[in-house]
Order: structure tokens, then C-alpha cells, then sequence
């Protein structure tokens, strides 16, 4: 019977799962009622306060300690302390995620939002051509799609479906709000992708994180796995692909940018070099992580 169930009825209306979701969608709109300025200095003083319980805390101490040796004990645990605010900012900001951005063309860079891109945005959405953006999980990296989908581009990104479909539903229909259309990570996503750039429309994902079936990359001078879905793509739609960041800074503000289009290395046929281009990736990424450690994920096993 138990099994008959499971098979049968969708495990995200199991008394478990629905618990779950409950509990998740009354926490979210318990923090959206604080505002986004104070759920996110709310966010910053819970998660650093409850780090040193979470074994993920030991991982991220870990990791710093490998990709600067030269820092001094005290800079690591102030760097480490900082990603948890950073994560416990981001967390409670995404249940005020359409309150975040209030950028104005009419009063640009006065309000939450500085970002010097707009005329890159603009090209892009005009261009009539397909083009790849990648992020890093940096600040509050839900933004750069935010920015997309508020200047008009067509954008599709590539997300993780949590494991809960209750809440996944929850967060989709948050995240379409503000962020254009989102298709789950996988072999399905990845197609959904193809036929979006097919469409000459605009496909964004993250690519610092570890993949088992990756290809080889240097990061912070140890090796790691990249997942190359943007790589690949860009070879089989040889379209022009852009990085996107956005800078956590004082005062609940945040500064958007993009790269102009990289040039990708390309074999001896021409076509785009899908593990050198993700080497190029990865040392842009490194490069933002080295100008603001604090604001990235180091809690995740990047290296294996």
C-alpha cells in the first residue's frame, strides 16, 4: 500500500512534504512583511550566529584556508563570517525578491539598484540574436536574472529545482515574477535552453559549482570540475557570451555588471573550445571571488 502510494500520488502532497512547505511559505511570509532592508539585516545577524553548528561551516573554513594560504588566521574567520552573512542576507532577500529591484531610468543609480550596464542590456535585447550569460553564486546571485528580465531581455536561466515539489512550486511562481522563465537543471533544461537560443532569445546559468561529469578546470590553483553547458552551447549556436555579477555593498545596495562578449578560445577547426572556455570562465569568476571573498559560497565542496 505504502508503495502503491508513492507511486501513485505526487510525494510533495505527503503529510511530510506539505509540512514542510507550509513551514517554508509562512517563514517567507513572515520575513516579506519585515521589507527587504530589514529581512536582509535580519538574514545577516541569524545565519553567523547559528555557522559554527552547521558542518558546512568547517567545509567553507577549509576551502579558505586552501585558496589563501597566505591570509592570517584572523582574515580567514572574518572572511568565513561574512560569507554566512552574505547567505543569510540572500536567503531572507528572496522572499522580497520583486521588492529589491527599484531601479529607475529616470533616477538611475539613486535607489537600491547601481549598475553602469544598461546600454549593454539594451544591445543585447534589441540585437535580435541569441547570447549566454554566466554567474557565480556571489551576493545575491539571483539578481543579474532580475536585471535581465527588467531591461527586457528574453531570458530563460537554468536553476536547481529544490527536492520539495511543494515549495519548488512555491518558488517558481517567485521567481517568475521577477526573473523571466526558469527550467530545472538536467538534460531536459539544458534542451529547453538550446531551443530558447535557437529562438535567438538570451540563456543565463551558474557554472561555479562542482559537477561530477565536468569537464577539468583550474580553480584558486587546484583542480576542479566546471559544468560546460555554457561552453556547449556557445559552440553549437557560436553566439557571444557574457559574464554577470552583482556586488553586495553598505546600506542594502547593490552594484549589477556584465562583461563586454569574451572571446572564447577555438581549436584548430574554429569552433569554440568547450574546456578552454570554461577555463576562461572559471578565471573570470576567480577573479570576482578574489575582489570580494566574503560574498561567495564557499560552503559548498567546490574542490574534490
Amino acid at each position: 500500500m505504502v508503495r502503491w502510494i508513492r507511486h501513485n500520488i505526487p510525494w510533495a502532497m505527503l503529510p511530510l512534504d506539505w509540512l514542510v512547505g507550509m513551514l517554508v511559505l509562512g517563514a517567507m511570509k513572515a520575513i516579506r512583511s519585515l521589507g527587504p532592508d530589514r529581512a536582509s539585516d535580519l538574514g545577516g545577524r541569524i545565519l553567523p550566529a547559528i555557522a559554527p553548528l552547521i558542518s558546512a561551516n568547517r567545509t567553507g573554513y577549509t576551502n579558505l584556508r586552501a585558496a589563501f594560504p597566505e591570509k592570517s588566521e584572523e582574515e580567514i574567520r572574518v572572511i568565513l563570517k561574512g560569507c554566512w552573512e552574505n547567505l543569510g542576507r540572500t536567503a531572507f532577500e528572496y522572499a522580497c525578491m520583486d521588492d529589491l529591484w527599484d531601479y529607475d531610468p529616470a533616477r538611475p543609480n539613486e535607489g537600491r539598484i547601481i549598475t553602469e550596464d544598461v546600454p549593454l542590456f539594451e544591445h543585447l535585447r534589441d540585437d535580435g540574436k541569441p547570447a549566454i550569460f554566466f554567474a557565480a553564486h556571489l551576493a545575491n546571485w539571483e539578481m543579474p536574472a532580475v536585471a535581465a528580465a527588467a531591461h527586457g531581455l528574453d531570458m530563460t536561466a537554468l536553476y536547481r529545482m529544490p527536492n520539495n515539489r511543494f515549495v519548488a512550486r512555491a518558488i517558481q511562481r517567485i521567481r517568475g515574477k521577477t526573473m523571466g522563465k526558469m527550467v530545472a537543471s538536467g538534460g531536459a533544461g539544458v534542451l529547453q535552453l538550446a531551443r530558447e537560443l535557437e529562438k535567438s532569445a538570451h540563456v543565463g546559468m551558474l557554472i561555479d559549482q562542482h559537477l561530477h561529469r565536468g569537464v577539468d578546470v583550474t580553480f584558486f590553483g587546484r583542480p576542479a570540475k566546471a559544468n560546460p553547458t555554457a561552453a556547449r552551447l556557445a559552440r553549437e549556436f557560436d553566439c557571444p557570451v557574457h559574464g554577470a555579477r552583482v556586488i553586495r555593498l553598505p546600506g542594502n545596495r547593490f552594484r549589477l555588471e556584465a562583461t563586454e562578449e569574451l572571446a572564447l578560445p577555438r581549436d584548430a577547426e574554429g569552433r569554440i573550445d568547450v574546456k578552454a572556455s570554461m577555463q576562461m570562465m572559471t578565471d573570470v569568476v576567480e577573479g570576482w571571488v578574489r575582489e570580494h571573498p566574503e560574498q561567495w559560497l564557499w560552503l559548498h565542496r567546490r574542490w574534490r
